[in-house]
C-alpha cells in the first residue's frame, strides 16, 4: 500500500458507508437474528497494490464491519444474537492481509490495528451492556485477524472437520504480533493456560477442533452434517438476553452531511478549522437548540435526529477523519457552545430513560466515541469560555482532554461556568472501568464533589476544586493558551503519544486498557523493528520464497 494512499491530501479514508455500498459483508436480519457473513471481494481492497484474497482483511473490510453493527444496533432493535459466519466454504477468515501490512506505512498499520481494536471492543461493548450477542461460526480455516474477530465475540462454535484450524500465526511466519487483542483475549477472557497460550502462538499450523476445545480455544464444535442445525442452537441460547425489545420499529442512521474544505470540515452540529501553521484543530461542538424529548419514545420517533445522537455521529466520523488523514495536526482544541441548561435537559432525559433501548443505544454510542477519545493519539485541549456549555454528557469530553484552560472573566457577566451531571459519576465508564472524573483526579475525587452536580461552577470555583488545569483572566487567557499549544506542538509527536497513553489510564487495567495500551505499544514496536519489515524481514520477504534474516539479539 503506498504511503500516498492514505494521505489526506490526495485520497483520505471515509469512514461513512451504508450496506448498499458494501463490498464484503452481507448482512440478514430474521427475528431476533442477525447473521454477518464475510465474503471478501479480492478486489475491493481501500488501497492499490494488493489482493484480498482468502477472506483477508483490510480498513475497509472493518469500515463496513463498524457500519453494520451499528445498523443491527439502531434500525433492527429486535436482534439479540449476532452469528458471525462466512461465505465462503472451509474459509472463515484469514486475518489482516498480508501484502497489505508489508506496503503500508508504519503510521497505516498502526492506524488499521487501532480501528480494528475499536471495533472488536465495540462488540464486547455491546454483549456487556446492550444484549447483542456474538457467535462466531468458524466454518473452516480461521487464522490472525480471523481468530481474533472470533475471540471477540461471546462464544465460538467451530467446525470439526479434521482439517480446519484456528492459529494465531503472526511470530513464527511474520515476525509481529496478533495486533488485535488475541494474546490478551486468550488468557483474560477465554483463560487459556499461558503454558498451552505459549504453545498455540508459535505453532504456525494452527489447532484443529479436537483440540481447541480442550484448550479453551472455542466454545463448541460440531461435524459438519450437524453444523448448521449447532449454529442454529447456540444462537437462539445466546438470543434470551431480553434487554433488546421483540417487536419494535428501528431507527434508520440518516446519511452524514458535511461541507468539506481545505482547512475545515462543516456538519450540523460539529465544525473543525485547521490551523496547519500552529498543527491544531480546533473542533466546536453545538449545544441543542430543541427541547429534549418527552420520553425514549418520543426520542424513538424523533430518530438519528435526535441532538445526542446526532452530534455523536458527527463527532465520531470527524475523529476518524482527523485520526488517519489528518496525522500532523497533533494538538486537538475542543470547545461546546451552546445553552447550558439545553444540554442538562437532554442530560436528564438520558438520566430518566435508561432502559429504553434506543436511549440505550445512544448512550453506548457515546461511550464508544468517548473511548476513542481516550485512546487517541492527539493531544487534547478543552477550553471553557463564556458561552461554553461543557455540562453533564459534553462535560465528559472535557475530561477527556490532557487539559482544561478555562477563561476567568472575575466578576464581569456572563462568566464561564462547567456543571456536573449524574453522567459524570457513572454513565459513560472508560475502558479501565473508572470514570473520567476518577481518572481525571487518579482516583482521589474531592469529598463532596458529587453534591455539587446541577451547580454552575465558575472559574474560582473550578480552580479550587481542580476541575481544571489554569483558569487566567482576561488578560493571559489568550496568551497562556497559545503558548501551550505551541509548546505541544513543537514535542516529540511520539513522546507525546506515549505520554499520554501512559496517563490517561491511572489505576487498575482490565482487557480493554491492556489491549489498547500494553499489547500496541509492544505491537507499535515491533512493527518498527528490522526483524518484521527490514529489508529482509519476515513482514517484507513472506510469500516471496525467501526466509527472513533475523537479528538474534534480545533488545
Amino acid at each position: 500500500m503506498p504511503a500516498e494512499a492514505y494521505s489526506g491530501a490526495t485520497a483520505p479514508i471515509r469512514f461513512a458507508t451504508e450496506p448498499s455500498r458494501y463490498k464484503h459483508w452481507k448482512l440478514s436480519v430474521d427475528g431476533v437474528l442477525a447473521r454477518l457473513e464475510l465474503d471478501v471481494a479480492e478486489d475491493g481492497g481501500i488501497a492499490p497494490g494488493y489482493l484480498l484474497k482468502l477472506n483477508s482483511y483490510d480498513l475497509g473490510v472493518d469500515i463496513e464491519l463498524n457500519d453494520a453493527l451499528n445498523r443491527i444496533r439502531y434500525e433492527h432493535p429486535s436482534v439479540r444474537t449476532v452469528v458471525v459466519a462466512s461465505a465462503r466454504s472451509r474459509m472463515f477468515c484469514s486475518g489482516a492481509n498480508i501484502y497489505m501490512l508489508g506496503l503500508s506505512s508504519h503510521g497505516d498499520k498502526v492506524n488499521f490495528c487501532k480501528f480494528t481494536n475499536e471495533t472488536r471492543n465495540g462488540m464486547e461493548d455491546s454483549s456487556s451492556f446492550e444484549g447483542i450477542h456474538f457467535l462466531a461460526a468458524v466454518n473452516g480455516a480461521c487464522a490472525g485477524g480471523g481468530y481474533e474477530l472470533a475471540l471477540a465475540c461471546d462464544e465460538i462454535l467451530m467446525v470439526d472437520d479434521r482439517s480446519s484450524t484456528v492459529s494465531l500465526p503472526e511470530v513464527p511466519l511474520l515476525g509481529v504480533l496478533p495486533g488485535t487483542g488475541g494474546l490478551t483475549r486468550l488468557v483474560d477472557k477465554r483463560r487459556v493456560r499461558r503454558d498451552l497460550a505459549d504453545l498455540f502462538c508459535t505453532t504456525a499450523e494452527g489447532v484443529r477442533a479436537d483440540r481447541a476445545l480442550q484448550w479453551r480455544l472455542v466454545d463448541h464444535i460440531a461435524k459438519p452434517a450437524a453444523f448448521d442445525d449447532a449454529v442454529a442452537t447456540h444462537a437462539a441460547r445466546l438470543a434470551g438476553d431480553q434487554r433488546r425489545p421483540a417487536a419494535e420499529k428501528g431507527v434508520a442512521l440518516a446519511p452524514l452531511e458535511c461541507r468539506e474544505e481545505a482547512d475545515a470540515r462543516t456538519y450540523s452540529l460539529v465544525r473543525c478549522v485547521i490551523d496547519r501553521a500552529q498543527r491544531s484543530a480546533t473542533i466546536t461542538l453545538s449545544g441543542p437548540q430543541e427541547e429534549a424529548p418527552a420520553d425514549g419514545a418520543a426520542a424513538q420517533r424523533a430518530g438519528s435526529a435526535v441532538w445526542a445522537l446526532r452530534l455523536a455521529r458527527e463527532f465520531e466520523d470527524l475523529v476518524l477523519h482527523l485520526r488517519t488523514n489528518e496525522t500532523e495536526i497533533g494538538v486537538w482544541l475542543l470547545r461546546a457552545e451552546g445553552d447550558l441548561a439545553g444540554v442538562l435537559a437532554h442530560d436528564a432525559f438520558l438520566e430518566a430513560n435508561p432502559d429504553h433501548w434506543f436511549v440505550r443505544q445512544v448512550v453506548g454510542s457515546w461511550r464508544r466515541l468517548l473511548s476513542r477519545l481516550d485512546v487517541g493519539s492527539r493531544s487534547m485541549f478543552a477550553l471553557v469560555e463564556p458561552g461554553s456549555c461543557f455540562a453533564g454528557l459534553l462535560l465528559e469530553v472535557a475530561l477527556a482532554a490532557d487539559r482544561v484552560y478555562m477563561l476567568d472573566t472575575e466578576d464581569a457577566e456572563p462568566g464561564a461556568t462547567l456543571v456536573l451531571g449524574n453522567s459524570n459519576f457513572g454513565r459513560f465508564p472508560m475502558a479501565s472501568g473508572a470514570t473520567r472524573i476518577e481518572a481525571h483526579y487518579s482516583g482521589r475525587v474531592p469529598d463532596g464533589l458529587r453534591a455539587r452536580v446541577g451547580e454552575a461552577l465558575g472559574a474560582a470555583q473550578c480552580d479550587e476544586l481542580g476541575l481544571v488545569t489554569a483558569a487566567p483572566d482576561d488578560l493571559d487567557y489568550e496568551e497562556e493558551v497559545r503558548i501551550a499549544v505551541e509548546q505541544r506542538a513543537a514535542q516529540s509527536p511520539d513522546a507525546l503519544t506515549a505520554m499520554e497513553a501512559n496517563l490517561r489510564f491511572p489505576g487498575a487495567e482490565t482487557m480493554a486498557t491492556r489491549i489498547f495500551g500494553r499489547l500496541t505499544a509492544w505491537q507499535n514496536w515491533v512493527f518498527q523493528r528490522p526483524n518484521a519489515t527490514g529489508e529482509n524481514g519476515a513482514l517484507r520477504v513472506y510469500g516471496t520464497g525467501s526466509r527472513p534474516d533475523f537479528d538474534r539479539r534480545r533488545v
